[in-house]
């Protein structure tokens, strides 16, 4: 009774008081198992023992590890996980549904999520441990370049969405296939080969390319045709794509190109002239690069060089026609026959030679005519002239135009220096800027005439060598100067207007329309101011030089000279006072009236002469 009683006791103490203690780690560490009192049901097992014994029962586990468990029960929503650990773990169903064949007792991997929550449950997950198993073996097959197979789940933007491995991978549509997809749901929901060419650890992401693969097929391929090829070999091809620049032949796994100007030896505007897609060539072998894997192709090497078979009678000074097959700025490219070119340069088109650029003459396809003017069969080169069919204007140049003779011209061009005209086709000449005016200075040719305007002129000076006239306007008139010589003598007096002014002085419109300059100094007036731009005055002629057709004025020497006059006449009065010689002084003083003011210092010196 007393056993049956201990018993109660000690049962009541433990699922008392002490058990609700016991849920705390502090008042488990502090548990004093004495108080049981029983040593017959415990057998003298102490706590330690008993702790260390049931912690090996229990299994180490982590978390953030993957472990395997062993299935212990299947309901339609959960499946419940051993892994060795206090508690099962429970995974939903919907995890397995890719193995419906699972039952209790198989072995799965699971991914440790939490060991326990606030509910005490044990957190694991089956798909977690799958996408790190794949991800470890997604690393491990990029390292190791391996092929591996995978599904193409459905079309995306810019590409394909490939499951491997149970993850999302990426296939962009210029790594499907070596030629350009233009339908990728032709391989949506097939298993194909792939090889991983990029990841992304960060973001989790993987590109995959079947492209590689077919490419280092045709790599291999190429190596070993490309180790049979010879200079020279004439092989079987497929035109497999044409470009502006030429065309790619498909050799049986190897691509080689045949370049625009190896088409034929004429002309080519575009490869299509001389082939169409698909169609079937013999082309020869002109080069390859064993390391770049590059083979140059000729096409036109399997027909003789038409040069070869050029007329044997054709010599300088023929004329042969043609058809402009390529104009440029220097010259025209002329085909007389299929693959036979001559160029005609811009200066062999035309006598004249105003003509800047080519294409101002002639454009491509015009049919010409030209005289052969060069044959060099050897180089296999022609040069060939328009302007010969037609005579030379040069030829008699003196006859036609002799110097002296007076013409109507064309004016062509402007230079600072003058004025370009053309009499006639090919005989051009210049008029220089001093010779468009006897009066005037002329600053620029436009103040006289303008482009395309006809002009008056008289040849000056032929050189047939060099095919130059030298032409004149003014030469039209006669020279006013020797005119002008006889009214603008030195010391006379006219008016004039200012129509510039310059730092140097000013320039004078007289008479006449001829014109003069005067410095700053003859430009005052008698009231001390400077005379001004427009304004008319007169002006005193102190310089005359037909030669250099130079006329210098002075305003202010007018009222300087009638100064001195006045002056000179009180000094000579003043003399007669004293008995001065009269008929001596009126003699000088009409030196001065005469525009002679310097012979009025010599009078004055006599007469003081006189005195003494």
């Amino acid at each position: 009774m007393s056993e049956e009683l201990n018993k109660k006791q000690l049962a009541e103490k433990i699922g008392g008081e002490n058990l609700e203690i016991a849920k705390t780690d502090d008042l488990n560490k502090n548990f004093d198992w004495d108080i049981c009192g029983n040593e017959e049901i415990y057998d003298g097992i102490s706590r330690d023992q008993l702790v260390a014994t049931y912690s090996q029962t229990i299994g180490k586990v982590k978390n953030n590890e993957v472990v395997v468990g062993k299935v212990t029960a299947i309901t339609k929503k959960e499946v419940f996980i051993d892994i060795g650990y206090k508690s099962d773990g429970v995974v939903s169903a919907s995890e397995f549904r890719y193995c419906p064949d699972l039952k209790v007792g198989d072995e799965v991997e699971v991914y440790i999520e939490n060991q326990e929550d606030k509910n005490g449950q044990l957190l694991i997950s089956h798909k977690r441990a799958l996408y790190i198993r794949s991800w470890d073996k997604v690393n491990e097959v990029f390292e190791n370049s391996e092929v591996i197979n995978g599904y193409v789940k459905c079309r995306t933007k810019g590409g394909m969405i490939v499951d491997i491995f149970g993850i999302e991978s990426f296939l962009p549509g210029s790594q499907i296939d070596v030629k350009p997809i233009r339908d990728y749901d032709v391989f949506v929901n097939k298993t194909m080969e792939f090889k991983i060419v990029k990841i992304n650890q960060e973001s989790k992401n993987i590109v995959v390319s079947h492209k590689v693969l077919i490419e280092a097929e045709i790599e291999q391929q190429k190596k070993d045709i490309i180790s049979k090829l010879e200079k020279g070999q004439i092989l079987e091809g497929t035109v497999k794509n044409i470009t502006n620049y030429g065309v790619f032949i498909d050799l049986g796994g190897v691509d080689g190109l045949i370049h625009i100007t190896d088409l034929s030896w004429g002309r080519v505007s575009h490869p299509e002239e001389i082939v169409q897609l698909d169609e079937k060539k013999n082309v020869v072998i002109l080069d390859f690069d064993n390391e770049k894997k590059r083979i140059a192709l000729g096409l036109k090497q399997l027909t003789p060089h038409p040069w070869n078979n050029i007329d044997e009678n054709l010599k300088v000074g023929d004329v042969v026609k043609g058809r402009v097959v390529v104009v440029a700025d220097y010259g025209a490219f002329v085909e007389i026959a299929p693959g036979i070119e001559g160029l005609v340069h811009v200066s062999e088109m035309t006598w004249t030679q105003h003509l800047k650029s080519a294409q101002e003459f002639v454009k491509v396809g015009d049919e010409i005519e030209a005289v052969v003017l060069s044959l060099e069969r050897e180089e296999r080169k022609m040069s060939l002239g328009i302007k010969q069919l037609k005579n030379d204007p040069w030829e008699n140049i003196n006859d036609k135009y002799a110097v002296g003779s007076r013409h109507t011209a064309k004016v062509r061009n402007f230079t600072s220096f003058g004025v370009f005209v053309e009499i006639e086709k090919g005989i051009e000449g210049l008029i220089h800027i001093s010779d468009l005016s006897w009066t005037r200075k002329i600053k620029h040719p436009n103040e006289v005439t303008s482009i395309g305007s006809d002009i008056d002129v008289q040849v000056l000076e032929i050189d047939k060598d060099n095919r130059r006239l030298s032409l004149g306007h003014k030469q039209i008139e006669e020279n006013p100067w020797d005119v002008f010589e006889t009214v603008f003598t030195v010391g006379s007096i006219h008016g004039g207007t200012i129509i510039e002014l310059l730092d140097k002085g000013a320039v004078v419109s007289l008479p006449y329309g001829v014109e003069g300059f005067a410095t700053p100094k003859h430009l005052v007036k008698e009231d001390g101011s400077q005379a001004l731009l427009d304004e008319k005055l007169n002006f005193k002629i102190i310089e005359f030089n037909k030669d250099a057709k130079r006329i210098i004025l002075s305003h202010s020497r007018i009222y300087e000279d009638e100064q001195r006059r006045e002056k000179a006449t009180t000094n000579v009065d003043k003399e007669n006072d004293k008995g001065g010689d009269a008929v001596s002084s009126r003699e000088s003083l009409e030196k001065p009236v005469l525009g002679n003011i310097s012979e009025l210092v010599e009078l004055k010196e006599r007469m003081k002469e006189g005195k003494k």
